[in-house]
């Protein structure tokens, strides 16, 4: 968790590791949670699904997104939205700052 009431440097909070995957839980609440992620260049997350809406904030690097089977090209200043339920995985082309913000929902009964 980040403290309250200061502007800090997304990129100096996190940093890529060779070979590797970094992440960095700045926020979280029961409506949802922001990570901070780096990715280095070939490294990734396999594909899962979530019950979860997500978007996917990419800050530095390029990376690939695949939903529900379909490939998407990210890039600094995109985002994408990944639906809750659809299977999704991620490979960083280059090395690779992102945000991902989970959303979630109420229960309803």
């Amino acid at each position: 968790m980040i403290p309250p009431g200061e502007a800090l440097s997304l990129s100096a909070l996190i940093t890529p590791t060779e070979g590797g995957v970094a992440s960095r839980v700045l926020s979280k609440t029961s409506g949802g949670n922001l990570t901070l992620f780096a990715f280095d260049a070939g490294q990734g997350l396999t594909e899962h699904t979530s019950p979860f809406e997500a978007l996917v904030m990419v800050l530095e690097g390029v990376c690939m997104i695949t939903i529900g089977g379909t490939p998407v090209r990210a890039t600094p200043g995109t985002v994408v939205r990944m639906p809750a339920d659809v299977p999704h995985a991620l490979e960083a082309i280059e090395t690779t700052r992102l945000l991902l913000v989970m959303l979630r929902e109420p229960k309803r009964e």
